[in-house]
């Protein structure tokens, strides 16, 4: 396994190595939910393809300055977890050699990225946007794979790559779970234990009002089941187009039931996907 720090290197060591050239993007901290991406990364690159890890902490999709900063950075594990899941190169940058100082540019997204976590995080899909963008070109990758917990950045990639015409297959993995139902996250190390036993009250609260009939019913459930514990708070709750991620009227086509919740100064995310009635 190869370690690659700048952009430049790792575009010329790519180069060398045979294709299909698959990518998996993570911030680190890894955990079971990157390794069964990781591993589908595996699959679709085949026994002499390529696979290729990215370990960054992107800071322009950050929209708080305390969650950057607390962000797990362990590497050394990551990197170990890497090489015994059989990862051919990690590219591991410094925010130095992904942004220029006077950088100017900044991939926008103006329709899906004004909902659900987009709504309150200002910014952040322009951040992950152009970060992605920046790793596909800089690695030459020809498929990609993304996790469908953020159902929202997976539609934004997917929108990005059709509107700019960017030669990159996007697949999304299922959430990855916790053996209580609480979706696998590298924040989930920072809930206390009281925390931690009460958020799987998220999954359970999206399962039970997925079974109802009407948008209000849906939202009712949710919110009451999720707001029971004095130990949440709603950022936000929301039923949305599967495809366009605008808010609905009516279950007549596919969407998404989506959630973030805050425990404390943590802040959960996980979604449901609804079939239509």
């Amino acid at each position: 396994m190869k370690t690659i720090e700048t952009g430049s290197t790792l575009r010329a060591e790519l180069a060398k190595l045979p294709k299909p050239l698959v990518l998996v993007p993570t911030m680190g901290a890894l955990h079971e939910g990157h390794l069964s991406l990781i591993r589908r990364a595996r699959e679709l690159a085949g026994p002499t393809g390529t696979v290729v890890v990215s370990i960054f902490v992107n800071p322009i999709q950050f929209d708080r300055a305390s969650d950057l900063e607390g962000y797990p950075r362990p590497m050394e594990a990551d990197l170990a977890v890497c090489e015994a899941e059989g990862v051919d190169v990690v590219f591991t940058p410094e925010v130095s050699s992904m942004y220029f100082p006077d950088r100017s540019i900044t991939v926008l997204e103006q329709s899906l990225s004004q909902t659900l976590c987009g709504a309150t995080r200002p910014g952040h899909f322009d951040g992950v946007c152009t970060v992605v963008l920046k790793l596909f070109l800089l690695s030459g990758c020809e498929i990609a794979v993304f996790g469908e917990k953020d159902y929202q950045q997976l539609a934004i990639i997917r929108r990005m790559v059709r509107d700019l015409n960017v030669p990159v297959e996007i697949v999304g993995g299922p959430t990855v779970r916790e053996a209580d139902g609480l979706a696998m996250s590298s924040r989930n190390v920072k809930l206390t234990a009281e925390q931690r036993a009460d958020a799987p009250r998220i999954r359970k609260a999206l399962l039970k009002a997925s079974e109802a009939l009407t948008k209000e019913e849906i939202l009712q459930i949710a919110s009451e089941e999720i707001s029971a514990s004095p130990l949440t708070r709603i950022d936000y709750l929301s039923l949305v187009d599967a495809e366009t991620l605008q808010p609905v009227d009516d279950l007549n086509r596919p969407t998404v039931l989506a959630t973030a919740v805050f425990y404390g100064d943590v802040r959960l995310i996980d979604n449901i996907q609804i079939s239509a009635r």
